[in-house]
């Protein structure tokens, strides 16, 4: 190439750069460059680095070299000059730009594969009828781009492709030089494409939730918003199956809350622990309460309650003051958890604590229909029935008599 032609040729592909418009990069840091030795006649298989989530494109070049002969500059180094892979299908420029100033005179084919198990079939026995590319007329040097969606070499969230080499040489080695490098479209960057976000509205319409909330799509996007925000679709499907499942879970009852439906999961939860607490298994329903509701954050002040209750009734008195000023402090204006401190302070020979919730109380209601007075007397009788000591009872049912 003479210095006028090749003045010309990079100055048409830095024109086509400058008109392109740019909505990606060249990923210089996981481009594939390698130097293989082939064997006189043999073939070999070469996979390429991952590509990075969002590739759209690739550019490759083959250069087979003499011995001690060096690549005068690396396809990286070219690709600076083109920011955009359309660049480098237009008209012939690009083409010849990206092709190797030196090669040697020897020759191979080759072929492209989208899988493992195709090129190591085509290692094996040579057969090409699985490539998704080949060159079937022996080359010394070659430079292609593979696009998503014209090429099947390149698919969605490909993580890579592999090369089968073979040799023409049927007496000496050769040198073959491979560079592959990735464009990587920015918006696709983490990988939620279309395909990929109807992966992820199948996974969230398959819970049995999904079939109870008053507005599934809206629920459903929700789930779609707050997964891809937090992971990548590589690292969304590289979640071991506990971690997803967890993950799974804490987007439905965040999607859940936002629409004040959170009552749909929680609730099976609180009955399946109410159910153990009427056989009298406390400690089951203390570890449901406990593990399945407010240790991942889902809980309302009320679990709080129902916990304090769970731990009272087996006469865990301090563990059920500790759960009942815990919900006491989420929400201050909340007359249960008064009155269930109260009965912890009168089965604790606090009886002047005692006295005092229920001075301050007595006249009010604990819930709409139901005051103080009866609550009392309600919990009273239930201690009583199992077996709770009730010598001072009188005396609190006397100050708010």
């Amino acid at each position: 190439m003479t210095a006028k032609l090749f003045f010309l040729v990079l100055s048409t592909v830095i024109f086509q750069s400058a008109i392109a418009q740019s909505d990606g990069y060249w990923d210089k840091d996981r481009a594939t460059s390698k130097e293989i030795i082939v064997g006189a006649g043999n073939r070999v298989v070469i996979k390429s680095e991952d590509l990075p989530v969002g590739t759209t494109e690739i550019v490759y070049r083959i250069t087979l070299l003499d011995e001690n002969q060096q690549m005068a500059s690396s396809l990286v180094s070219l690709l600076k000059a083109i920011p955009d892979p359309t660049g480098i299908s237009q008209g012939s420029a690009g083409a010849v730009f990206l092709l190797s100033k030196a090669s040697g005179d020897d020759k191979c084919k080759y072929a492209v594969f989208n899988a493992s198990a195709l090129a190591a079939a085509y290692k094996d026995s040579g057969k090409t009828d699985k490539a998704c590319l080949y060159q079937d007329s022996p080359v010394n040097k070659d430079a292609k781009r593979l696009s998503l969606g014209k090429s099947t070499c390149l698919q969605s969230n490909s993580e890579n492709i592999w090369f089968g080499f073979e040799s023409q040489n049927w007496v000496m080695k050769q040198k073959i030089v491979l560079e592959i490098v990735p464009w990587v479209n920015i918006k696709l960057n983490r990988g939620w494409n279309p395909e990929t976000k109807t992966e992820l509205i199948n996974i969230c319409s398959a819970q049995k939730v999904a079939k109870s909330v008053k507005k599934p799509d809206q629920f459903c996007n929700c789930f779609l918003s707050a997964v891809s925000e937090k992971y990548t679709y590589r690292e969304f499907k590289q979640l071991i199956a506990v971690e997803r499942s967890a993950n799974i879970e804490a987007f439905t009852v965040q999607c859940l809350k936002k629409s004040n439906e959170e009552y749909l999961l929680l609730n099976p939860i609180r009955e399946e622990a109410y159910g153990y607490f009427l056989k009298d298994n406390f400690e089951e329903a203390i570890r449901i309460t406990q593990q399945e509701i407010l240790d991942k954050n889902y809980g309302v002040p009320m679990d709080y309650s129902t916990l304090g209750e769970y731990y009272m009734f087996s006469k865990q008195f301090a563990k059920a003051e500790s759960a009942f000023k815990r919900g006491l402090e989420r929400d201050p204006s909340e007359l249960n958890f008064q009155i269930n401190l109260a009965h912890v302070y009168l089965f604790t020979d606090r009886m002047d604590e005692a006295k005092a919730i229920h001075k301050k109380y007595k006249n009010q209601n604990i819930f709409s229909k139901i005051s103080w007075k009866t609550q009392t007397e309600q919990d009273f009788a239930e201690f009583k029935k199992r077996g709770f000591p009730d010598k001072n009872f009188k005396k609190i049912l006397r100050i708010i008599d």
